[in-house]
């Protein structure tokens, strides 16, 4: 059996096409602080909203924060928070 007759599996994410979570807030907050804004406030205000305004288009960060439902970044920062205290 030659290897042209495995099925073959192709996973994006895998492939390191998409952001993580935590890759995405961290990009988001140094374009906050690069553009001096508070970034806990700022980030908080969009995940509570759901407005970008929150979010400067500065480094693409408008971009970036929305390519992520507001829930998985929550989700990444309960977790994050969580890890750091058991």
């Amino acid at each position: 059996m030659s290897s042209m007759d495995n099925t073959m599996k192709f996973d994006v994410k895998a492939e390191g096409l998409e952001a993580s979570a935590k890759d995405i807030l961290l990009q988001v907050h140094d374009a906050l602080l690069e553009k001096d804004y508070n970034p806990i406030n700022q980030i908080v205000g969009y995940l509570l909203s759901g407005d970008p305004a929150y979010i400067p288009r500065h480094n693409n960060a408008r971009s970036l924060i929305r390519k992520k439902e507001r829930d998985e970044l929550i989700e990444e920062l309960v977790r994050y928070y969580l890890s750091g205290h058991k």
